[in-house]
């Protein structure tokens, strides 16, 4: 299974996919999956502000259109949004046609160029006809926030270990993480700082 980072084969299955940015840039983009949603946005926006940080939320179609509001102050708040399916599907329990469709639904709200796909699976048909309209973005560093045998110490030193120059660093927007990331996220972003790193967005 994918642990912190993805092993090769994962980028040779899904080739075009945006893995990790720039190696020679000290800089760092930060996403959040599954959101927006009541229990954890708003303490997530928050943070950022607090540490003037600007990141990319990967949102649920459903949850946008449950809370609208979320949506907006994310967008307000200058963060980037992305695509993640509107019903948070895994792409091998769907033909290409129902997925590419549920998709399209989440973007008639979402309104973005990137998309990410739940679980970081999808069939490979699926992969090329997103491929031709969306920019798929994976990641470089995954968190584990949401893993029930994962703490916030778990958290952030996983960040601590694994970061490097071009890392995108997944996190997620949900109840299963947001009682690791009231503590983590804040010393996460304090020691990336520390680090010199710069946090980017997908422009």
């Amino acid at each position: 299974m994918i642990i912190e980072q993805p092993s090769i084969w994962l980028h040779w299955l899904y080739p075009r996919a945006t893995w990790r940015m720039d190696k020679n840039e000290r800089s760092v983009y930060l996403t959040f999956d599954d959101g927006p949603i009541p229990e954890s946005t708003p303490f997530i926006l928050k943070t950022l502000a607090e540490f003037d940080v600007k990141a990319t939320f990967f949102m649920v179609g459903e949850n946008v259109l449950k809370y609208h509001d979320l949506y907006n102050d994310i967008v307000e708040a200058g963060h980037q949004v992305g695509n993640h399916t509107f019903n948070h599907w895994s792409g091998f329990r769907h033909s290409t046609h129902s997925y590419s469709a549920n998709t399209e639904m989440a973007n008639e709200l979402i309104k973005s160029h990137l998309f990410r796909p739940p679980h970081g699976w999808m069939r490979w048909e699926q992969y090329f006809w997103l491929g031709r309209k969306y920019r798929i973005v994976m990641w470089d560093l995954l968190t584990r926030d949401y893993s029930k045998w994962t703490t916030a110490e778990d958290i952030i030193g996983n960040v601590k270990r694994y970061t490097r120059n071009g890392s995108i660093i997944t996190f997620h927007d949900s109840i299963k993480s947001i009682g690791k990331l009231e503590h983590a996220l804040p010393e996460v972003l304090r020691w990336l700082k520390e680090q010199g790193y710069e946090f980017k967005t997908f422009e």
